[in-house]
């Protein structure tokens, strides 16, 4: 039997709850980081585990409750380190941690491995007093192994489920696990990662918020990689705030990370200072129709125009069609196919020796030697990078990565905000998400409503490198001004 006093507190007031609120109570005595992470995992057992069974989570981490009354005791006799101290966050599972749980980035190759050290991520969480809570289960390889497979399937933990409509609805991908379980309240806030989508497609459609940064904002030491030029980390959350309160821990610079070092201005920045709720008035937003809206069904445009109209009722100036030229330009994954090799093989050889599984060669054996358990959609994709040298050195790429910053900056992103003097784009769900990525720039998607059947449908705010603050800015108004967000009902 679940203690009764808990089980009130997670009906009444669990659910929905920001970090805010739950910083009050723990500050006021009402309720422990340790009792907190016994109602979510109550919460997991009761719609993860079994009911509806959304299969977000991989692993719970086995020191949690224990870690959880350190930090009650240092509260106690310190007092909090910051707002997230005490506070429950959940990782995607390519996120190395140095403890008793695994990173496997959904691989049943990788089921048993158990990184070194903490990834830079799960370094700054601890420092500001989180508890990860657990690992969740995410598209495997961050989708790029196989084409045909599933938002949210992995050899390892199976298919994760929508919980706004389980089995109906896509979860969206890869950072599927970490989407669903905030959705669910399985944690306060998570950390996903991506490569082109895989943050705003999932918060798309778990009706999260979910910010893609600038790749250099937060360091990718102890990433399961697919591009050095596009991944990034990136907080997904229920509420704006929360959202720019995990990111105001996960940013630094770091000396195993070049990318960090373009960061010259965001390094200790408070991210909820911008959070303005009339950040949009007097913003100019322009609206990427062409090439964009043609992925949206009669009611997700329904949603998304109403969205629009709803910008203008905030006192943002709203210029229609804008075109990014470059969206008509021939884009490939190149530049991915390329990358993926040797960022995957630079991490395998850092494994525990334990591993038998140390290169994208050796995996791609693996696979076939356990067929019926890891092919069941193939791994062409894994054979395609493998098939390059590893060295960077081909023209192909070269050529492909010349175009792709050229056209995604320069030609892009940089020269449509010029040309319309617009301070942010903005696209439906994560459909815009291609070239921002592969310029490295900044997105945030916001919940902009529902279909009729229930199917959560985003909104997307993008702008160049380091813009971060405008993009909170303007999503926290459009949040405020709306307050569309509801929870799934799970039975």
């Amino acid at each position: 039997m679940f203690h009764p006093r808990l089980k009130k507190l997670h009906n009444e007031w669990l659910i929905e709850a920001t970090i805010d609120e739950m910083q009050e109570k723990m500050n006021g005595g009402e309720v422990t980081s340790k009792e907190l992470v016994l109602m979510y995992m109550y919460r997991i057992a009761q719609f993860d585990c079994k009911g509806a069974q959304i299969n977000s989570i991989l692993e719970i981490n086995p020191d949690a409750l224990q870690i959880a009354a350190g930090l009650d005791a240092e509260r106690e006799e310190q007092g909090p380190r910051g707002p997230l101290h005490g506070i429950p966050v959940l990782l995607k599972d390519n996120i190395d941690t140095k403890d008793k749980m695994h990173t496997s980035a959904g691989s049943f190759a990788l089921a048993h491995s158990y990184a070194i050290e903490d990834s830079f991520v799960a370094q700054r969480l601890r420092e500001a007093g989180a508890v990860i809570l657990g690992k969740t289960n995410m598209t495997e390889w961050a989708n790029f192994m196989a084409e045909g497979m599933p938002s949210g399937y992995s050899s390892r933990g199976g298919q994760v489920l929508n919980p706004y409509g389980p089995g109906i609805f896509d979860v969206g991908g890869s950072s599927s696990g970490s989407g669903a379980a905030i959705a669910a309240n399985f944690a306060a806030v998570s950390v996903g990662t991506e490569t082109s989508g895989s943050i705003l497609s999932p918060a798309s459609q778990n009706s999260l918020v979910g910010i893609k940064p600038t790749v250099g904002l937060i360091s990718r030491k102890g990433i399961i990689p697919i591009a050095h030029s596009q991944d990034t980390a990136g907080p997904m959350a229920r509420t704006v705030k929360d959202a720019a309160l995990l990111l105001n821990v996960l940013v630094g610079k770091d000396e195993n990370d070049p990318a960090t070092l373009t960061n010259t201005k965001l390094c200790h920045t408070d991210f909820t200072t911008f959070l303005d709720i009339d950040g949009l008035k007097g913003a100019r937003i322009g609206i990427a129709r062409e090439g964009f809206f043609n992925f949206l069904t009669e009611e997700q445009l329904s949603v998304i125009n109403a969205a629009i109209d709803e910008l203008k009722s905030l006192g943002a100036e709203v210029i229609e069609h804008v075109e990014i030229l470059s969206s008509k330009e021939k884009w490939s994954y190149d530049v991915l196919t390329y990358e993926f090799k040797t960022g995957l093989n630079a991490y395998l050889k850092s494994l525990s020796t334990d591993i038998k599984v140390r290169s994208l060669a050796e995996l791609i054996e693996f696979n076939k030697t356990h067929e019926e358990k890891m092919l069941k959609y193939g791994q062409v994709v894994l054979e395609e990078a493998e098939g390059t040298s590893g060295t960077l050195t081909e023209e192909a790429y070269l050529t492909a990565l010349a175009h792709d910053q050229f056209y995604s900056t320069e030609q892009g992103i940089d020269y449509v905000l010029n040309e319309y003097q617009i301070d942010a784009l903005v696209t439906p769900n994560n459909f815009g998400a291609g070239i921002p990525a592969k310029a490295g720039y900044p997105s945030i998607t916001v919940p902009a409503g529902y279909t009729e059947k229930g199917e959560p449908v985003g909104i997307t705010f993008t702008s160049t490198a380091y813009k971060e603050p405008t993009l909170l800015k303007f999503a926290y108004s459009f949040e405020q001004g709306t307050k569309v967000r509801k929870p799934p009902v799970l039975e």
